[in-house]
């Protein structure tokens, strides 16, 4: 038996029934037409925001990057709670402008811009953050022509990467930001044109559970702006530290200590250069916001047994949940928190694999778990649901379409 990755706090059960802010799963699955289904919880969300608040520094601004989930009545929720988004897309642009967020508390950041995302990020009001010294030509003759000034900062490629982070986004060879030995020339080339000059977004790496390497992170991502807006020879007026909070998917995972990295971060700020005297900072979160919030519920259709086996069937599947099937980063396939949701908090009674309804043997979401017994017309759980699942699977495989998706 494979165990199952741990189920986030702030779920309940009624009468046997696995609830979502008081209301059972088996409700919200009527409310909303059938499964598959998201269901992100708002209690949960105002909840993950409180604490980051209270563990981190007041100086600190919170921004969303929305990729992680781009759901648009989340995102108005959210709009209330956060200061600033991040987009990575003219899609993304175009998507919180519908949530009614300003443009002046959006940045955009990812490679690859192509000139029609830079001149509506430059007629928005968007700050960009340049990713190439080619992509800081462009913008600037786009600017030039629509005669606006453009609001510009560098995603800056450090020399170091976050320890222990499931993605690594800077240190040595990589296609986002630019190299940091390039960075104060190119700074002098954009303030020179005239842009206004937004400062720097360093994003080292994502999903770390590590509170020390996050807090060691920010310390090194601290002392490069201060070095590079020397050279820059200009104030730095803003520093986005990047992310990286992680939360526990798999068997053994344990919590971030949110109070480390906030105490770290109170001693760093209490010494700041002179060079980061007057910045403003946020730290840009998206998994560690919305992962937890959200469960995904699937129907089991069919039990079967094979060669000793036994499958629970689903009309789910990795089309919506592509991460918790394995086949999203992950190296060596690990069990994500599953639970039959119609029976939660029951005892395990057998070892069963959760499969999808999809033509593949890459269709798991649960691989020889432990499970009370489950038939079908019960609905399973997948928790750790809020980030990187709805918009991150590919929801046309074999012609399935997308799962409903609901906020509570």
């Amino acid at each position: 038996m494979k165990p199952l990755g741990p189920i986030p706090a702030g779920y309940e059960t009624l009468d046997g029934v696995l609830a979502v802010d008081g209301t059972p799963v088996t409700a919200l699955v009527e409310a909303a037409g059938g499964t598959p289904l998201f269901v992100y919880s708002a209690a949960l969300l105002r909840a993950r925001v409180a604490a980051l608040r209270a563990a981190l520094p007041q100086r600190l601004a919170l921004h969303y990057a929305i990729k992680a989930n781009p759901y648009a009545p989340l995102l108005e929720l959210m709009a209330g709670l956060v200061d600033g988004f991040d987009i990575a897309s003219g899609g993304e642009l175009a998507m919180v402008t519908a949530a009614g967020i300003a443009p002046g508390r959006v940045s955009f950041a990812g490679p690859g811009k192509r000139d029609a995302e830079l001149e509506a990020a430059i007629a928005a009001g968007v700050t960009l953050n340049l990713e190439s010294e080619g992509e800081a030509a462009r913008a600037l003759t786009i600017a030039d022509r629509l005669g606006q000034t453009p609001r510009l900062a560098i995603r800056v490629n450090p020399d170091f990467d976050l320890k222990g982070s499931g993605m690594k986004m800077g240190g040595g060879a990589k296609p986002f930001g630019v190299d940091a030995a390039r960075v104060p020339a190119l700074a002098r080339r954009v303030i020179d044109a005239g842009a206004q000059w937004r400062g720097f977004h360093i994003f080292a790496g994502s999903q770390a559970l590590d509170a020390e390497a996050v807090a060691e992170t920010q310390a090194q991502t601290l002392a490069l702006a201060a070095r590079l807006a020397r050279e820059s020879g200009a104030p730095l007026p803003h520093l986005n530290l990047g992310g990286g909070f992680g939360i526990p998917y798999f068997p053994g995972d344990t919590p971030l200590d949110l109070g480390h990295i906030g105490a770290a971060l109170e001693q760093q700020f209490a010494a700041l250069p002179d060079e980061l005297a007057d910045t403003q900072f946020c730290v840009e979160l998206g998994r560690y916001l919305v992962g937890e919030a959200g469960i995904y519920l699937t129907q089991v259709i069919d039990r079967k047994e094979s060669h000793g086996e036994i499958f629970l069937v689903t009309d789910g599947g990795l089309h919506h949940q592509l991460a918790a099937s394995g086949n999203f980063g992950t190296v060596v396939r690990r069990n994500y928190p599953v639970a039959v949701a119609t029976r939660f908090g029951a005892a395990v009674e057998e070892e069963a694999s959760v499969v999808g309804c999809l033509c593949t043997p890459l269709d798991r979401l649960a691989e020889k778990g432990g499970f009370p017994r489950a038939e079908p017309g019960d609905l399973i759980a997948v928790f750790c649901a809020g980030a990187y699942g709805a918009s991150a699977s590919p929801a046309l495989f074999l012609g399935q379409g997308p799962a409903r998706e609901m906020l509570v």
